[in-house]
C-alpha cells in the first residue's frame, strides 16, 4: 500500500508525530510519500518584510492568496526552507527522503492563472498579476521511480505553470520551425490539492493532517466528529459541515478520490501516533463509494 501523507502548515501543527510515524512505515516497507504547505510560515515572513499579505474572495465564497510577484519570490524562499528542513528532521529519523517541489521534473504541472475572478465590495472584478496554477498533470514516472528505489519523496508547492502569454523558444525550435512552448514559471497552489493530486496518480490513500480530529458535524463540538462517509447522503452531510478551510480539505479530498485514491482520512496532526492512528480508524475516512452513489 502507498501513503501519501499531507503535512499541514498552520501554527498549531506540530510535524514531530508525524515524522516519527513516517518513520515507522518506512521502516516496515510501505511506500510513503510526503506533502507539505506552509502559507502560515509565508504570512510571518511577509510580516517581517513589511509586506501585507493579500486574500481574495472568488464568486464562490472561496478564499484564497493573491499570489503578486514579489509574494511569490517570498513564497518560494519558505517552501524550499520548509522542505528542506522535514527532509532533514526525516534522514534524521532513518528515513531516506529526497525533497522536491512541483517545478522539480515538472511533478505537478499546468496552467498559470494570471487573471482571476475576485468579489471586492460586492462587486465581481478580474485581478490581473496573480502568480496561481491549477494541476492537470502529475508526473507519475518520477513518483515511482523515487518509491521504487526506496525513497520518501517529500514535496511541496510551487508548481510548474505553463504562462500561455509568454514563449520559450530554444535554438532548435526555431531551426526546425517548431511551435514555441509555453514558457515554464514557478506559481502557488493549494498544498492539499497538491497531495490529492500526487495521491491519485499513484493509487495511495490520503492522510490530509490538520490541527483538528477531523469533520465535526457541528463544528464547534469536537463530540459530533464524522468517522465515515460512504454513501451520497453522507457525503452531502459532510459538504455542509464543512466550514472554512476544511471546505478546502473536502474539495481536495473529491479530487483524490476521483482522480484514483482509495481513501482519504482527514484527521488530526497532534494526536498520538497521528498518521499509524488515522490509518486504523482515528479521523474521519472518506471513500470513493459515496461519489460514485452521486453519478
Amino acid at each position: 500500500m502507498t501513503t501519501v501523507i499531507k503535512v499541514g502548515g498552520a501554527r498549531a501543527v506540530d510535524p514531530a508525530g508525524a515524522l516519527s510515524d513516517i518513520a515507522t512505515l518506512y521502516d516496515d516497507g510501505e511506500d510513503v510519500a510526503v506533502v507539505h504547505g506552509g502559507s502560515t510560515a509565508v504570512d510571518d515572513t511577509l510580516e517581517r518584510l513589511g509586506i501585507e499579505p493579500e486574500y481574495v474572495e472568488t464568486p464562490a465564497g472561496v478564499v484564497g492568496r493573491f499570489t503578486d510577484a514579489e509574494t511569490m519570490e517570498v513564497f518560494e524562499m519558505v517552501f524550499g526552507h520548509l522542505n528542506t528542513q522535514l527532509v532533514a528532521g526525516l534522514q534524521s529519523l532513518g528515513v531516506d527522503a529526497v525533497g522536491l517541489n512541483g517545478v522539480d521534473g515538472k511533478l505537478l504541472h499546468g496552467p498559470r492563472k494570471s487573471a482571476v475572478r475576485v468579489v471586492e465590495d460586492g462587486k465581481k472584478k478580474i485581478k490581473r498579476g496573480d502568480h496561481s496554477g491549477t494541476i492537470k498533470e502529475v508526473n507519475g514516472d518520477l513518483l515511482d521511480s523515487l518509491l521504487g528505489g526506496n525513497y520518501v519523496p517529500v514535496a511541496s508547492p510551487p508548481m510548474a505553470g505553463a504562462d500561455e502569454g509568454r514563449e520559450a523558444r530554444s535554438a532548435s525550435d526555431s531551426a526546425s520551425g517548431d511551435e514555441p512552448r509555453a514558457e515554464i514559471v514557478p506559481v502557488n497552489t493549494d498544498a492539499d490539492r497538491s497531495a490529492a493530486a500526487i495521491a491519485g496518480a499513484v493509487d495511495a490513500t490520503l492522510v490530509l493532517l490538520t490541527d483538528v480530529e477531523g469533520v465535526y458535524a457541528d463544528p464547534d463540538d469536537p463530540d459530533t466528529l464524522i468517522e465515515s462517509v460512504e454513501t451520497a447522503a453522507e457525503w452531502a452531510e459532510l459538504e455542509d459541515a464543512a466550514e472554512g478551510f476544511m471546505g478546502r480539505k473536502i474539495m481536495a479530498a473529491e479530487e483524490a478520490l476521483d482522480g484514483g485514491a482509495e481513501e482519504v482520512v482527514i484527521a488530526d496532526a497532534n494526536a498520538d501516533e497521528p498518521i499509524l492512528s488515522a490509518l486504523s480508524g482515528a479521523g474521519t475516512h472518506l471513500y470513493a463509494s459515496a461519489l460514485e452513489a452521486t453519478e
